[in-house]
């Protein structure tokens, strides 16, 4: 069969009619314009942060005593509960008193008994003084009388001090609590023999107010002084947060009071103390927490979320939409993040949109579809 010239012509027209119908609705292959990623942005504002350093950390009790008996003896009593709170002065342990009380009872029957030669040789004495004025007796005599006399008074001083002792001894049988604080569990049971080279009796802590302690590298210490004498601030206003094993914040705040004279050879550190609060016996001696130290006063800040930093071989950066909708890169320096909040020195200005979400679609130089979202409140970490 063959096909007339006009037909021919017809051919390729009802051809492609034909494959456009068979074919609709269905992807014809060919390649179309991409959609450029979607990001969402926050814009890098001015706020009033307050810098935080934060610090491995150890309570320490304010006074710590160990309780040890000065005497020896048979422990007679008790009076306290493991665990409690306990004055100053208040009766504590109690050993056996018979062996010192009559040992007072010698010392003053010592007493007594020297009082008695001293009285006799002061008459001797007195009576050789006259005699030898009489010429009744020799001088060599009186002489002796005389040492006698200062050998009976010795005497006497020596007995003096024996009750004293004595009586020491006999007070030291009652173990009073030096300060005011908490006693830990007794060492000892009632009827156990003690002596000044046993181990403690109990432990006595006061907790109320507690210390923190942590160290601090020297190097951080000359900045913070050097950045707080330009500012005419006190180095030691400076407020100490806790935060507990929970991960939650303790519920008082404390103060700077010590800052060790010397630093530790080992780790470049010096030692620093607060004093905080206790009143609910919350910090007990030994508890390892993280201590938040915060500046006295809020100072005026660049911020960005912190989830806009990133971070590779080079250092920190962050990415930013510029007013063409283009990824740019830039490296930052940064402080500490507060609250979920980065403090940045240089490479960002005040208005930049920053990257926050979508960074892992994006490479610098492509056109991106940002969204920006409000920036969230200060203090809102999440």
């Amino acid at each position: 069969m063959t096909v007339s010239s006009a037909a021919r012509g017809w051919l390729p027209i009802v051809l492609v009619a034909l494959l456009a119908g068979c074919g609709k609705g269905e992807p014809t292959g060919l390649p179309t314009a991409a959609s450029p990623p979607a990001v969402t942005v926050v814009r890098a504002v001015m706020e009033d942060v307050t810098p935080t350093q934060s610090f491995t950390g150890r309570i320490q009790a304010m006074d710590k005593v160990d309780l040890r008996t000065r005497v020896q003896g048979f422990l007679e009593k008790r009076l306290f509960q493991e665990g409690a709170d306990v004055k100053e002065g208040d009766l504590l342990f109690v050993i056996e008193k018979p062996p010192y009380e009559t040992a007072v009872a010698d010392a003053k029957g010592a007493i007594e008994r020297a009082q008695g030669a001293l009285k006799l040789a002061e008459v001797e004495v007195d009576r050789f003084r006259e005699l030898v004025k009489k010429q009744a007796a020799a001088q060599n005599d009186l002489d002796l009388r005389v040492a006698k006399h200062t050998e009976a008074r010795g005497a006497l001083m020596q007995s003096q001090a024996g009750l004293e002792k004595a009586e020491l001894d006999l007070s030291y049988t009652d173990v009073k609590a030096p300060l005011s604080g908490r006693i830990g569990a007794a060492a000892y049971s009632v009827g156990s023999f003690v002596s000044p080279s046993s181990e403690p009796l109990a432990t006595l802590v006061r907790q109320d107010p507690t210390y923190v302690v942590f160290p601090v590298s020297y190097r951080l210490i000359l900045e913070l002084r050097r950045q707080q004498a330009e500012k005419g601030e006190d180095p030691r206003a400076v407020k100490v947060k806790l935060r507990l094993a929970d991960g939650s914040f303790y519920a008082h705040t404390g103060t700077l009071n010590f800052i060790d004279v010397e630093v530790s050879p080992g780790t470049d550190t010096l030692l620093i103390r607060a004093e905080l609060p206790n009143p609910d016996r919350l910090l007990i001696d030994g508890g390892l927490v993280t201590a938040v130290a915060e500046a006295a006063k809020p100072q005026r800040a660049l911020v960005v979320p912190q989830q806009a930093i990133l971070a590779d071989q080079a250092g920190l950066y962050v990415l930013v939409v510029d007013a063409e909708s283009k990824v740019q890169v830039r490296r930052i320096e940064s402080a500490p993040a507060i609250d979920g909040r980065v403090p940045v020195k240089k490479g960002v200005a005040e208005g930049d949109r920053v990257v926050v979400d979508g960074v892992q679609k994006v490479r610098p130089g492509i056109a991106v579809s940002a969204t920006e979202a409000p920036a969230k409140p200060a203090g809102d970490a999440k």
